[in-house]
């Protein structure tokens, strides 16, 4: 059986696999290779049809009494097998992130190895999770446990055959801005300029003085003329449709990896509807930013769009906007290094039956992410998303925390008991892309005791983020083919609902549907990504009691 990769006909199911397996990390791909034999999955020209079971349960509390009832609802998922043609334009592609992203997967592409003082070093895609992570299947004839690379569970754009494009407020092209980030070793981008000079000068972005750092003022030569937001909205969309045809894409991700910006203020009618957000846009409204824009652009485009940065980009009425065109959003935040860590070693902590008392991070970086952070207004939003990550963790386990009190109505006042929690970040220059984070996690243990975790964590900024780009990417491109309906309710299949919550391993302050709660949990993120590609054939999530080796 032959599967189509989009791009390059068809890869027979013993193609050798690229990168992170041990093989040459240049060699060929093999896409979607898994074949599920089950009365559940259905395979076509077409699609993958699987039939899927959501367990759960309801719970009612009653005078101190818990009853808990179990249920099962049944759905159908329906994946488009084709991987169409997809580009990605980036929001700051002159940016450090954005230039790294381009040179690692021209790197990859046209298969550049480069020497470093330790050695030659050759392209991967190392720190993605879906082309370096594995997922279990089962178990083979032998009793041993299957693996494979996530990203054969279903068919996946290989990050090589991404289009590659942006905006950027600065000017220069796309070989000296990472010239400029001083991110990747210089024999690479030696080698990689002349890929890079090919891609040229980002478009004209916008640049709103109020929401980024003045310090940033210097970069700002390669605008969108004039104040008319209205206009700028209509320049940005005709940027979209013009890639997309020029390139003969089937679809365009559009991803802000620019400057975090300051928050935006949410003022009833002006921001809080959707009409109201598109009424702002046209009067030119000054709580309208930079990111909101771009994320109406694509909305009204139907293009995805996904905000790797912390400021609320999502106000209201963008939300409201994309659950009207059915476009699909996600956000907020690259999740790439001490907030993914606190993200596990606060769930670990609190599941052990340990209360942590403070949690205290400290960062300095010198890149111009920094720089940028070093203005209050755009470190206060960076702040907001770091700080609720163990949020779930702590309304999950209310005999260490005391719960909020209730108000008229049944309505909870304020948060309840909850860890101090201190997040600090300077800008220090000399340090470049290599961000220094320590964390103190200090916690009562038993009968009055504590217990100090101190932790110092050293990393290159952009070389964590980058594959974090690639992975939101790549599984936003995927969620727009997956359709689904609830068996004896719909009669047809629908696309997944706008907010796609799925991307939440990837983010720091996830965005989820309105009124659901947020899950921060590192662990339950990935279980619930896992789960979900599992059932889109037919298998079910993974279960850890391995019940064949606990019985006679």
């Amino acid at each position: 059986m032959s599967y189509t990769n989009g791009t390059s006909g068809s890869v027979t199911p013993d193609t050798p696999l690229d990168g992170i397996l041990p093989v040459h990390p240049t060699a060929a791909r093999r896409p979607h290779y898994i074949n599920v034999q089950s009365e559940n999955t259905l395979y076509d020209d077409e699609h993958i049809t699987s039939k899927f079971y959501n367990r759960g349960a309801s719970v009612s509390v009653t005078d101190g009494h818990i009853t808990v009832v179990p249920k099962a609802e049944e759905y159908q998922f329906r994946t488009k097998r084709n991987v169409g043609k997809t580009g990605l334009m980036m929001i700051g592609i002159g940016g450090n992130n954005g230039t790294t992203l381009c040179a690692t997967i021209l790197a990859n592409r046209h298969g550049i190895t480069w020497h470093t003082k330790q050695g030659l070093e050759q392209p991967n895609y190392i720190g993605s999770l879906l082309r370096a992570s594995t997922v279990s299947l089962g178990t083979s004839d032998n009793g041993k446990e299957v693996h494979v690379p996530i990203s054969d569970v279903l068919p996946m754009v290989h990050p090589n055959d991404l289009v590659l494009g942006g905006w950027d407020i600065s000017g220069a092209t796309l070989n000296k801005a990472m010239e400029r980030a001083q991110v990747l070793d210089y024999d690479l981008q030696r080698q990689v300029a002349p890929h890079m000079a090919l891609l040229g000068k980002p478009l004209p972005s916008i640049y709103y003085p109020d929401y980024i750092a003045a310090n940033q003022e210097a970069r700002a030569d390669n605008l969108i003329p004039g104040n008319d937001k209205q206009a700028h909205l209509e320049h940005i969309r005709a940027d979209i449709r013009k890639f997309k045809r020029d390139n003969d894409l089937d679809r365009v991700i559009i991803f802000w990896t620019a400057n975090t910006e300051r928050y935006s203020d949410i003022i009833p009618g002006v921001n809080d509807t959707a009409d109201n957000l598109l009424n702002a846009i046209k009067n030119s409204h000054a709580e309208v930013s930079p990111s909101t824009l771009f994320a109406v652009a694509a909305i009204l485009e139907n293009e995805p769009f996904v905000n790797g940065a912390p400021q609320n980009t999502f106000v209201p009425g963008a939300i409201e906007l994309a659950e009207r065109h059915k476009s699909f959003i996600g956000g907020d935040d690259l999740k790439s290094g001490q907030t993914k860590l606190k993200s596990v070693l606060a769930e670990f902590l609190v599941n052990a039956g340990i209360k942590p008392l403070s949690i205290a991070s400290y960062n300095h970086l010198g890149n111009n992410d920094g720089r940028n952070l070093s203005a209050e207004r755009q470190f206060k939003s960076k702040e907001i998303s770091k700080s609720s990550v163990v949020d779930d963790m702590v309304n999950a386990n209310r005999l260490l925390f005391k719960a909020p009190e209730v108000g008229p109505k049944g309505v909870p006042i304020g948060k309840g008991e909850h860890p101090d929690h201190i997040v600090v970040i300077k800008y220090v220059p000399a340090v470049g892309d290599s961000k220094r984070a320590i964390d103190e996690y200090y916690s009562e243990i038993f009968c009055g005791g504590r217990s100090t975790i101190n932790i110092f964590n050293e990393c290159e900024d952009s070389l964590l983020a980058t594959p974090l780009i690639l992975d939101l990417t790549i599984l936003t491109e995927l969620l727009t083919r997956v359709q689904y309906r609830k068996v004896d309710q719909q009669e047809d299949f629908a696309p997944l609902y706008s907010v796609l919550s799925l991307l939440s391993y990837m983010l720091k302050a996830p965005l989820v549907k309105p009124g659901t709660d947020v899950v921060n949990s590192l662990n339950r993120q990935r279980n619930a990504l896992e789960s979900f590609l599992k059932a889109c054939v037919g298998l079910e999530g993974n279960s850890d009691l391995l019940l064949d080796t606990r019985l006679w």
